[in-house]
């Protein structure tokens, strides 16, 4: 279904994006950033935090490394500020970068347990569709972002695939 060389692709994508939309939110308010738009999550920088909660929460069950320290309903709050949300960021997409790079095609095969908290219940899936929906949460936040950001003045970026610099690529 997907191969290591995929994960790896889409973790050099995820930093590349992630650098992007942080540039673009640095260039707003922090007004600008929590100001309600009325989004799943509320605000640019609620969104933002979202998916750091559910990037952390998603590689802490693959690669056993620390999760959030909080839950979905408080997802929203798991950075204080862009400072703050720039900061556990870089380092989480660094760390997404060395687990995709140790990854092999067995660590792909079987299935993936795991207890959902916003499910409130056990689930068991082919681990290669958790490891798609993982990335693919990523890229669906990121858009609402970029929605949200240049609805609120500031200026798009680039998010296709073909178009990623290959300095990141590299990673």
């Amino acid at each position: 279904m997907i191969t290591p060389q995929y994960c790896q692709r889409m973790a050099q994508h995820n930093l590349w994006q992630n650098n992007e939309m942080s540039a673009a939110m640095s260039a707003l308010s922090e007004t600008q950033l929590w100001l309600d738009r009325s989004a799943f999550f509320g605000s640019i920088q609620g969104t933002a935090n979202h998916l750091l909660w559910g990037d952390l929460t998603w590689l802490s069950r693959f690669d056993g490394g620390a999760g959030p320290q909080t839950v979905l309903e408080n997802s929203t709050a798991e950075a204080a500020d862009l400072a703050d949300w720039q900061q556990k960021r870089e380092a989480l997409d660094q760390r997404f970068l060395a687990w995709a790079n140790e990854l092999t095609a067995a660590d792909m095969d079987g299935d993936f347990s795991w207890y959902s908290g916003a499910m409130q219940r056990d689930f068991s899936l082919p681990k290669a569709l958790c490891l798609m929906q993982m990335f693919n949460h990523q890229t669906h936040h990121r858009g609402q972002i970029h929605a949200m950001v240049t609805a609120a003045g500031g200026k798009g970026w680039t998010t296709d695939l073909p178009f990623m610099p290959p300095a990141f690529a590299k990673n």
